[in-house]
């Protein structure tokens, strides 16, 4: 129980637990367990640590950029964050255009490493049911990603409103209407468990972090695809 598995694209570890046990990662693979982004100088020589304590790993960045985990930041000099059982990735910034990726994973109970499986079925992630309203409305909302544009970000409610009013000009499309179906899509998906889509774990200040989140979940699922472009028809799909 609670054996640590960890890969890179430079190499790979594996450790049993033992508190006060210690494996580090970074660039310089002659000093760390385990090598991660060794051609890229952008990566410290040891950006982070995992430590064994109180029965839980915990991964702590001695670097200087924070380090990704899931919808979390390891900070610089922050406190340790625990690992859960199965899979985590930690992302690492390097040079421009470049993310290093450290794959984990806590092997709970029965002991299991993973084995391959290339001629299973591939399993389909489940989606998320949306009424006709707010496929449309969530389309709107999130086109700069459907479209691949570079760093993009959701449509502001006035936006998608006034974009939205000229698509279906009969239809009472407001700001507020907007944020109301917004809200309780993302109210339905975090009482299903999806992570990071309330204030409460997003912290203030919010901005558009919850539309983010939701809009990554969408993506993430398969709910939403660019051929729902095709609902805001083909010379409205791209708001300025």
């Amino acid at each position: 129980m609670n054996t640590l598995v960890a890969r890179t694209l430079d190499g790979g570890y594996s450790c049993e637990p033992g508190e006060g046990r210690r494996v580090s990662f970074g660039r310089n693979h002659h000093d760390v367990h385990i090598p991660l982004g060794v051609d890229d100088r952008r990566v410290a020589r040891e950006c982070g640590e995992l430590t064994f304590h109180d029965g839980l790993w915990r991964v702590r960045n001695t670097g200087k950029v924070p380090i990704r985990l899931g919808f979390r930041l390891v900070l610089p000099d922050g406190e340790p964050l625990p690992l859960g059982p199965g899979y985590s990735t930690l992302l690492v910034e390097g040079s421009p255009g470049r993310v290093h990726a450290l794959e984990l994973r806590v092997v709970g109970r029965d002991h299991a490493i993973p084995v391959a499986r290339p001629n299973d079925q591939t399993v389909v992630p489940a989606t998320w049911s949306l009424s006709p309203v707010e496929r449309v409305l969530l389309t709107t909302l999130s086109q700069r990603y459907l479209l691949h544009e570079p760093e993009p970000r959701p449509l502001s409610a006035r936006t998608a409103a006034a974009s939205l009013a000229e698509l279906q000009p009969d239809v009472n499309w407001t700001a507020r209407r907007v944020e109301h179906i917004v809200t309780a899509v993302r109210t339905r998906l975090a009482a299903a468990g999806v992570p990071g889509l309330t204030r409460e774990e997003v912290g203030e200040p919010v901005g558009d972090a919850l539309k983010r989140n939701l809009i990554r979940e969408l993506l993430k699922s398969a709910t939403l695809t660019p051929v729902d472009l095709g609902l805001l028809r083909q010379d409205r799909h791209r708001v300025g």
